[in-house]
């Protein structure tokens, strides 16, 4: 499986201009491919038979435009070869019923990246800096950088990296990231799989998630963020357009969207690294996210939770670690009793499911988490123990976990065991 992790260069300020240099001339050659591909006849070849007679110009390019000569070739080659990664993904996604249109001509803010392929760079780990290694990128504006680049964590176990694109964010801080592939770990199969080795997640609003076990962890609050953002946002917005001021504030604005967008990221990260070392199977509803968001009701928190970039998450740590990843059905996880089946129309502001066919009663979003679970045993081929999950859940009482604790380096509050209820449901 294929890993990409991102780590953090400190160029020198002529080293910057440098990179700037090299990412626009990549942009502009981005454009003129995607002018030159745009002239050729969709029935002139496959799609990746028309990108690659466009790539296979490039020579002849160089020769007309020098500039190029002090670009290394695999990157101009990949930056033509992009037009056919884009028209992929604007494929994908239309096949998910979005709107998409066409390719379109790139600003200099826009294109924010270029990338090696196989060659052209080295990773350095015995020069540099005190917890700094060095990359070596060649033919940057025709000469040979050495970046300082911090290694925060070790690279997992590989051959050789495949790639390394380096991107300028817009706070205007540079990233590097590799492309390493590594052996996929095994996983269990279903037969050797206990139902306690497993857990279903629903995913809410008012909880992020509630599990089969009875964790109730709690949103991340970004309420002081958001009014930050805001007050910057206004101050961009009266400052004159473009001028050194407004850049200066629009750099402000970014800093505070990377803060918001890296704490989203490194909470979904860690509950996502929990569940797939803590269980053989995880279990989550494959909710139809894009139709949930083009409702009125509560859309900016829908949108703010991020479920599909959690599931992509979770789907990637379980595929590290060797933990089956099963999407269910997501339709009529909270109606149904997890008890006997019988389906009851509840208002989200009932937060309690009460069965008036078994009696059976539980937090509503417990019992859609069990409701998750047993599908997703049912999907995988799991046997189900004798003890089933609903009278698992009915002996212990929610544990509520506050986003804060999960966020503490190495917490253990996750792991911490459900306290004996008072009462049976």
């Amino acid at each position: 499986m294929e890993y990409s992790p991102q780590f953090r260069l400190f160029p020198t300020t002529e080293q910057r201009e440098s990179l700037d240099w090299n990412r626009n001339t990549v942009r502009q050659v981005y454009n003129h491919a995607l002018n030159e591909f745009n002239k050729i006849p969709e029935d002139n070849g496959t799609l990746r038979q028309r990108v690659w007679q466009v790539r296979d110009a490039l020579p002849a390019l160089k020769q007309q435009w020098t500039d190029l000569k002090q670009v290394y070739s695999t990157v101009l080659q990949k930056a033509v070869e992009r037009i056919r990664t884009n028209i992929n993904n604007l494929g994908k996604l239309k096949s998910k019923g979005y709107d998409v249109g066409s390719l379109n001509w790139k600003g200099p803010r826009e294109y924010r990246s270029f990338t090696y392929r196989q060659s052209g760079f080295e990773l350095d780990k015995k020069s540099g800096p005190r917890d700094r290694a060095i990359l070596r990128l060649k033919k940057v504006r025709g000469e040979t950088l050495g970046i300082p680049i911090r290694l925060h964590r070790d690279l997992p176990d590989h051959d050789a990296i495949k790639e390394v694109t380096v991107k300028k964010e817009p706070t205007g801080a540079w990233y590097a990231s590799f492309c390493i592939s590594t052996d996929k770990p095994a996983k269990p199969t279903p037969k050797d799989i206990e139902t306690e080795d497993t857990v279903g997640l629903d995913l809410g609003i008012l909880n992020f998630i509630h599990d089969s076990d009875g964790r109730s962890i709690g949103r991340l609050d970004l309420s002081d963020e958001r009014e930050h953002l805001e007050r910057e946002q206004r101050s961009l917005s009266r400052k004159q357009y473009e001028s050194n001021n407004w850049e200066s504030q629009r750099r402000r604005v970014a800093e505070v969207h990377a803060r918001m967008s890296n704490k989203k990221r490194d909470y979904k990260h860690k509950l996502a690294h929990f569940y797939a070392i803590e269980y053989d199977a995880v279990f989550v509803e494959n909710l139809n996210v894009k139709s949930m968001l083009e409702s009125s009701e509560n859309a900016r928190n829908k949108h703010e939770v991020g479920w599909s970039d959690f599931r992509a998450i979770l789907e990637h740590h379980c595929d590290k670690h060797g933990t089956h990843y099963v999407e269910v059905e997501a339709r009529g996880t909270t109606k149904e009793c997890a008890s006997c089946g019988v389906e009851t129309k509840k208002p989200l502001w009932v937060r309690e499911h009460s069965c008036p066919s078994c009696g059976f009663e539980l937090d509503r979003d417990w019992n859609a988490a069990l409701n998750v679970l047993s599908r997703g045993l049912k999907k995988l081929g799991v046997v189900h123990s004798k003890a089933t999950p609903v009278e698992t859940a009915t002996a212990v009482d929610t544990t509520s976990v506050s986003a804060s604790r999960v966020v503490e380096a190495g917490s253990p509050c996750l792991k911490e065991p459900p306290k004996a209820a008072s009462r049976q449901g």
